[in-house]
Order: C-alpha cells, then sequence, then structure tokens
C-alpha cells in the first residue's frame, strides 16, 4: 500500500470513529456520570408539584403511579399541587430525605415561573435539593417540564445544573402534550393519556440507570 492510500486509510478510520462518537453521543448510548451510582437505597421519590401529583388526572392516572407499572415496583408520589421550590424545601427531609432513596425525581420551576420566584432562588433551591439528597446516597435525576420555547430558559438552567451535579437529566417531557387538546385536561396539565406518555419517557430514561445499579448491587 502506497503511502498517499495509507494516509486516505487512516483518514477515513478517522472520519468513521468521529462520526460514531457523535451519533452514540445524540443517540443517548454514551452516558455521563451519575453520582451514586450504587446507590443502596430502596425507594424511587418524584419530588414535586402539580404535574407529579397529577392534578387533572383520576387517583392511579399520575404519572409516578403509570411509571410504577412500567418499572414493575412502587414508586412514591410526593407531589403538591402549586408548590414552588421553596415549598418543596420545607418538604424535603420528611418526604424525601427520610424514605431511604434509591432515586429521587425532582420536578420544580413551573409554579417559581408562574409566582415570579427569582430565577437565582429556583438554581439555589435546585442545588440544595440535589446536594442533599445525594449526601443521602441516592440518585438524582431532573425532570424538565419545558416544551418548546415555554420555560426554555429553565430547561437550559436545569440542564447545566444536572451536568454539574452529576445527575439525570429528562428534559422537555410535555413535548407535543401541551399543543394537543386531547392530551391535556387544562392549558398546562395533561390527562391520563398524557400522564402515561410522561411516564412512558421517563422510564426510557432512568431505566438504564437503574439496571445498571441492580447489577453493581450483585454480590460479587
Amino acid at each position: 500500500m502506497t503511502y498517499q492510500k495509507l494516509n486516505k486509510f487512516w483518514i477515513l478510520v478517522c472520519n468513521f470513529a468521529f462520526c460514531f462518537l457523535i451519533l452514540a453521543l445524540l443517540s443517548g448510548c454514551v452516558k455521563r456520570e451519575i453520582k451514586n451510582l450504587n446507590s443502596k437505597g430502596k425507594t424511587i421519590i418524584c419530588f414535586g408539584d402539580s404535574i407529579t401529583f397529577g392534578y387533572g388526572a383520576n387517583a392511579g392516572e399520575d404519572f409516578p403511579t403509570q411509571l410504577g407499572k412500567l418499572l414493575g415496583r412502587e414508586v412514591i408520589n410526593s407531589g403538591v399541587s402549586g408548590d414552588t421550590s421553596n415549598e418543596g424545601m420545607l418538604r424535603l427531609d420528611k418526604e424525601v430525605i427520610e424514605r431511604d432513596p434509591l432515586l429521587v425525581l425532582i420536578e420544580f420551576g413551573g409554579n417559581d415561573f408562574i409566582k415570579k420566584v427569582p430565577k437565582e432562588t429556583t438554581i439555589k433551591n435546585t442545588r440544595e435539593f440535589i446536594r442533599r439528597i445525594q449526601a443521602r446516597g441516592a440518585m438524582v435525576a431532573i425532570v424538565d417540564i419545558s416544551a418548546g420555547l415555554f420555560l426554555r430558559d429553565y430547561r437550559l438552567l436545569f440542564a447545566k445544573i444536572a451536568r454539574e451535579e452529576g445527575c439525570i437529566f429528562i428534559p422537555a417531557v410535555l413535548t407535543k402534550l401541551i399543543t394537543n387538546p386531547s392530551m391535556k385536561s387544562d392549558f398546562l396539565h395533561p390527562n391520563a393519556a398524557g400522564y402515561r406518555i410522561v411516564a412512558q419517557r421517563i422510564e426510557k430514561a432512568i431505566e438504564p440507570y437503574l439496571r445498571e445499579n441492580a447489577v453493581l448491587k450483585l454480590p460479587n
């Protein structure tokens, strides 16, 4: 093989490797480092506001309950309608920290926006949620309820926090739901069918980490 042919060969190999890496990153095949992946906790807790609570649907149709059915295990619903991250801070110890969490899904921001809580406060509260939960030994996921331009600033802020704090980030779970009347109970909240899709999106995002956690906890 001549030098020119060999050089072209290695260029093709490098280009292929680069393209593979980009595709893997875009498809989510390359997972970020998540703190407490080896968590010894027992419970999965959804901690948030009315979206977590399941406002607009009947009992058992909220996304935490439907997520539990997809995972084949109980998922605790710790959502309170109307809560901002400030109110969530008052519930954190009793409803999350003290319940032996394996994984906590944090979903706040909508009411912070509506009630004009400063973004700096939302960021500060979110970081404190994460750090206190991680100090308890649990994994953390941030559930982002933005869709398109709606709450876009919060999506960017939460994505940055997730990168910096070693969290799972689940973006834009309401995409194509808040513009579809058949999936909503009002202008914002999903109905049972909408919450089912939210649960499916969340299950797809967290299942690889739960599976890896289960492997890490196997006896040697």
